[in-house]
């Protein structure tokens, strides 16, 4: 099923991210944070699909996304070109990502894009969890950096959350961290059994932090991605 979603509102994040507002009358989204909608278009003879993940919380009639424009992608290309009033077709919410305990702690560790879902993940914690919560968000330079002011807006409101930025290729005035998110899982965690960490990002990312998580101890159940990323890995290689 699809549906026919207007574009309320269209606004710049970073360089080449752009956030969207979109709304679909007379229905309300139902989903768990975490799990992903598809954007239908034709190009030529050939309808693409490509998966979009919403940043807001469900029980509304409208999807908020952070969509990254590159240079050869044929879905970011379209949707940057979309402007208030057009209508885009997108499908049913799905996916397996979501929180699995909401009595545990959690870390969230994304690079770049992977924000998303875990932006939207931890929105619905910080609504209905019991325990502390971490973020750990990876990119290039600073002006990369999605939702940096949402992430500190939510980290001063709720004392519980913790939130920490690092950057591959910062410049001379970045005093942060820097590195990839899994050179500083050390650093930020003293514990890696006992809470749960969801990890979204490049797949390289994905797989490495996964990978490090279990030589410092941490469960494979308590260790959550989407789960296609080893797959994209090994095609690689």
């Amino acid at each position: 099923m699809t549906y026919s979603a207007t574009v309320v509102d269209t606004y710049p994040l970073t360089p080449r991210v752009k956030g969207f507002r979109l709304r679909v009358p007379d229905h309300e989204f139902e989903y768990d944070p975490g799990q992903h909608t598809t954007v239908h278009f034709e190009s030529g003879d050939e309808e693409v699909v490509r998966p979009y993940t919403p940043t807001n919380l469900p029980g509304t009639d409208q999807l908020t996304f952070a969509i990254k424009r590159y240079d050869d992608g044929l879905a970011s290309a379209y949707m940057h070109t979309r402007t208030p009033g057009d209508e885009v077709t997108i499908g049913e919410l799905e996916g397996n990502l979501g929180i699995e305990d909401f009595d545990r702690d959690v870390a969230f560790l994304a690079t770049g894009a992977g924000i998303t879902p875990m932006l939207a993940m931890l929105r619905h914690y910080l609504a209905e969890g019991t325990g502390d919560a971490t973020m750990l968000f990876g990119e290039t330079d600073e002006s990369s950096l999605i939702h940096r002011g949402t992430l500190n807006e939510l980290a001063a409101d709720n004392p519980k959350l913790d939130v920490a930025f690092t950057l591959s290729q910062p410049n001379w005035e970045w005093t942060g961290r820097q590195g990839y998110v899994q050179e500083h899982l050390e650093s930020v965690f003293d514990d890696f059994e006992s809470r749960d960490f969801y990890v979204c990002g490049v797949p390289e990312m994905v797989v490495q932090t996964k990978d490090r998580l279990r030589e410092l101890g941490a469960p494979d159940d308590r260790i959550h991605s989407e789960g296609w990323e080893d797959d994209a890995v090994t095609d690689d290689t």
